[in-house]
């Protein structure tokens, strides 16, 4: 039967990623730091841009609006899918498009923003992105998946991808398990180091020993029962010598080198405070310069004649204005999804981590009606100042562990937890078991395996080792 070629015409919409749209949406992923350093660089190379001496009004707002610079928006949108932000052409601080130097950005950002890098590489198809994107928000500062598979399936579930199954988000998640560092991703502390042996080459000296000390024996290696490992093993002292330096080789937290360098350097980006009306969410007005447009070149580009020399100004003054409604944007998205966030945890404000609410990016991403990867960019490497603390944003997600109005975020079980064992009897260590009699007491039902996973998440050694170390 013979094919027809035919042409079809079909209509719909697209977000068209212009250079400035894209500029606007890499302003939005940078922590302050690396904005200060972006908003320098634009200083030296744009003579339409300068310092604004005072705090007030703009002075971009006293150059007449030319016709040549009406294309401008009102407002501009930076909300979009991570597959928009990475088409074709990067985007530079003064609006010339070249290739997007992904080293660059890959320095010095946060596990959360390093493992969102490489997924915008990765190839993986759109559904396999939106199943990712969930897995990556779950993993914690030290590299682990903070979140049971099935939980994040049905969250995927109830956002429209009805079809997903659990073999699906377990194969995204064996292809995420090969993202850098080594071993992130893991669903425990074997699964961990399992991945980072799966690297080495097979003709590691006792690599299989390792490994079966790793999916086996990990109790009996921090016992240090040597006797049983040999015994288990058929080693001789110096053979386990060698399989206990290459197990201690490895790292159990791959994540945490993302998030000791810059905790130094953290400028808080908003603000909460609390006055007479009640909590409020503020810019810092310390965080950023303020730039205006050059107020004496503006007023020569009126001369309105077509000299080379005033052509040089009017297109920097082209890509002032669109940095500053960069800018702009990128300030006004911040305040609305900190206001939203805060207003969904004021009672961690007022109680502390013990009265922290679940929270998940979809929460967030409908109430502000923006996609769920602009809330990811948003809260990465932003941070805010509260009477508690400083907090980077994404710090106020928490998973929920419990159903319907009984839900409890794992942040507050955690904290429980640790104020459980904090004011245990010395000589008489809480059992697992017994912390999950306690918390149900309180109307927190969790599993022990819970229990005890979030127990070593905080680095809190078993009721045994306690009472050794006491």
């Amino acid at each position: 039967m013979a094919m027809k070629a035919s042409l079809q015409l079909r209509l719909g919409t697209q977000l068209t990623m212009t250079p400035q749209l894209q500029q606007a949406i890499a302003l939005l992923q940078l922590s302050t730091l690396e904005l200060r350093q972006e908003v320098q660089q634009a200083l030296e190379a744009n003579p339409m841009l300068e310092l604004e001496e005072e705090f007030g009004e703009q002075a971009v707002g006293d150059t007449t609006e030319d016709d040549w610079a009406s294309e401008i928006p009102d407002q501009l949108s930076t909300d979009s899918d991570w597959s928009d932000t990475y088409q074709d052409a990067g985007l530079t601080s003064t609006g010339s498009g070249e290739a997007p130097d992904f080293e660059r950005q890959a320095a010095g950002q946060s596990l959360h923003s390093h493992l969102a890098w490489q997924l915008a590489m990765s190839g993986l198809d759109a559904p396999d992105i939106q199943v990712a994107e969930s897995l990556i928000d779950a993993v914690n500062e030290d590299g682990y998946l903070d979140q049971p598979l099935d939980e994040i399936r049905q969250g995927l579930s109830a956002q429209g991808m009805t079809t997903l199954t659990s073999a699906d988000v377990e194969r995204v998640l064996q292809r995420l398990q090969q993202f850098e560092p080594t071993g992130v991703m893991a669903r425990d502390l074997s699964e961990c180091l399992m991945l980072q042996l799966a690297a080495l080459p097979e003709n590691t000296p006792r690599l299989p020993q390792a490994r079966r000390v790793v999916r086996q024996f990990l109790e009996a290696l921090a016992n240090n029962d040597r006797s049983t490992l040999k015994r288990r093993l058929s080693l001789d002292e110096g053979a386990l010598d060698e399989t206990i330096e290459l197990v201690r080789s490895l790292d159990p937290r791959p994540g945490s080198a993302f998030t000791s360098g810059d905790n130094d350097y953290v400028i808080p980006d908003l603000i909460a405070r609390h006055d007479a009306q009640g909590w409020q969410v503020e810019l810092n007005p310390e965080a950023m310069p303020r730039l205006r447009i050059q107020p004496d070149y503006a007023a020569l580009i009126r001369r309105a004649d077509k000299s080379q020399d005033n052509q040089f100004l009017k297109d920097h003054l082209q890509e002032a204005r669109w940095l500053l409604k960069s800018l702009a944007s990128r300030n006004e998205t911040l305040l609305r999804v900190g206001h939203e966030i805060m207003a969904r945890q004021i009672d961690f404000l007022e109680q502390g981590e013990e009265a922290m609410k679940p929270l998940i990016l979809a929460d967030i991403a409908q109430a502000v009606e923006m996609h769920e990867s602009t809330i990811s960019r948003v809260t990465t490497q932003k941070y805010i100042h509260t009477p508690r603390g400083v907090f980077e944003l994404k710090y106020f997600f928490s998973s929920h562990v419990g159903d319907g109005g009984d839900a409890h975020s794992s942040t507050a079980i955690r904290a429980r937890i640790r104020k459980l064992i904090q004011e245990e009897p010395p000589r008489k260590p809480l059992s697992d078991n017994k912390l999950v009699s306690l918390l149900a007491d309180e109307g927190i039902e969790v599993a022990r395996r819970t229990v005890a996973k979030y127990r070593e998440s905080m680095n809190l050694p078993s009721s045994s080792q306690r009472k050794r170390l006491r």
